[in-house]
């Protein structure tokens, strides 16, 4: 089973054409959405209902991927719940690069301190981080550098920050979900 989490835009046909490609790793790809808007809801919602399908699915091996904000979530819920991670062009601050377009960005800042501490430690190889050298929205060498230490990352030539198009990653993404236990 594959768990996708959309990015800031929930209403993108993009993400329908992702779900689609991510079809030809596992064809039991469930599709999440949650409000973007207030991210302490968003937490709660998204936990619960990524606890509820992977109770439901009984693969041994789902992961949970997500697009800009999407990953941002998918990073945090998949190491909560316990499964793997694929994120593409991860926004790592929306409290700081979303300012105006969220209610109450302080609330991922609070989330960010509340959440286990150093995380991303105790997460190491447990998440793919993909991102793209074209991204028009935001610099991620800066990303690379905060993720590097705990992460595989693959650079994407082609995509934008939106990345329509993902399967030149998905042979990828397949082996890290077959890949025999979390580290």
């Amino acid at each position: 089973m594959i768990i996708y989490l959309h990015g800031f835009d929930s209403t993108s046909p993009g993400n329908h054409e992702k779900v689609v490609q991510l079809q030809f790793i596992d064809e039991d790809v469930r599709f999440i959405n949650y409000s973007t808007l207030h991210p302490k809801h968003d937490m709660q919602h998204l936990l619960k209902e990524v606890y509820k399908v992977i109770e439901q699915a009984g693969d041994p091996n789902p992961i949970i991927c997500g697009v800009g904000l999407g990953g941002f979530w998918a990073e945090r819920i998949g190491f909560l719940c316990g499964i793997r991670q694929v994120i593409f062009n991860p926004n790592l601050h929306p409290e700081v690069n979303m300012e105006g377009r969220i209610d109450r960005p302080e609330e991922y800042a609070d989330i960010a301190t509340k959440c286990v501490e150093k995380f991303r430690e105790k997460n190491k190889a447990n998440c793919l981080c993909i991102l793209s050298k074209n991204d028009e929205i935001r610099d991620n060498s800066d990303t690379a550098a905060e993720l590097e230490p705990y992460y595989q990352i693959v650079w994407d030539e082609k995509e934008t920050h939106k990345f329509k198009k993902i399967s030149q990653h998905l042979q990828a993404m397949k082996s890290f979900k077959e890949a025999e236990t979390l580290i």
